[in-house]
């Protein structure tokens, strides 16, 4: 053990969006339960090469005593790291192969039709209007794109009598969502923001995109955040009052 720098993660922060995952060229953090965690002293080398990527900024450098860096252990870990990824074929816990259910047996009928609660288009962030007539005084929903298939009810539970926006944070580019959705809460006075998301830890890129919108907007309005799990339940509700700063 020597006294040395190495990071420290605030779990109460980490929203679980893996962002310091992809940054850490050493493999030293992990999403674990949601939440980004230093596997190993050894595979850190205290630099702080992650910090920035940390959206919520929940990491930190201290000094502590620690154990040593080691670099041949990190190279070592790496490899493996890589071999595990060649054989598995993934790189976010996001797009693992989960079976999550039989499929339905239930026979077509126009009986059991569920009319659409779709009120405008378009709907994909990168492609509305901020000055669109559907924002006016709106309750509007921010919604991941996977939720409305993950979720049956989707339509009646959530989209009912709400706007909606829909865009990826993983796949999309992150600071356009931010600067779009900022210029819709300055040019509309809205009722209400829902943000919905996915559980896996990609997904919880679309809160710091609400946070990060609220905050640049100047508009003084908090959010309810939804995750949603991958049986379609809701798996969390929480109202987000704080922007970034």
């Amino acid at each position: 053990m020597v006294l040395r720098n190495i990071v420290k993660i605030d779990e109460e922060k980490c929203d679980g969006c893996g962002q310091c995952v992809n940054a850490c060229a050493e493999g030293a953090i992990e999403i674990i339960d949601g939440k980004a965690k230093l596997i190993s002293e050894i595979y850190c080398d205290g630099l702080g090469a992650c910090i920035g990527h940390c959206p919520q900024d929940a990491i930190t450098i201290e000094k502590r005593e620690a154990d040593e860096f080691d670099e041949d252990a990190t190279e070592a870990h790496l490899a493996k790291e890589k071999k595990a990824r060649a054989q598995t074929d993934f790189m976010c816990p996001g797009i693992m192969d989960k079976k999550l259910r039989e499929k339905s047996d239930t026979a077509d009928s126009d009986a059991t039709v569920v009319p659409s609660q779709l009120t405008h288009w378009p709907v994909q962030l990168k492609l509305v209007s901020p000055q669109a007539s559907c924002f006016a005084a709106a309750d509007l929903l921010l919604v991941a794109d996977c939720v409305p298939f993950a979720m049956g009810d989707f339509h009646n539970k959530f989209l009912k009598e709400h706007s909606v926006v829909v865009g990826c944070p993983k796949l999309d580019n992150v600071d356009f969502y931010i600067e779009k959705l900022a210029t819709i809460l300055k040019s509309n006075k809205l009722n209400s923001l829902t943000v919905l998301h996915m559980e896996v830890p990609c997904c919880f890129g679309l809160t710091h995109i609400a946070r990060q919108a609220v905050a640049d907007s100047g508009v003084d309005i908090g959010f309810e955040d939804v995750t949603i799990a991958l049986d379609g339940s809701v798996n969390k509700r929480e109202t987000i009052s704080q922007p970034l700063k």
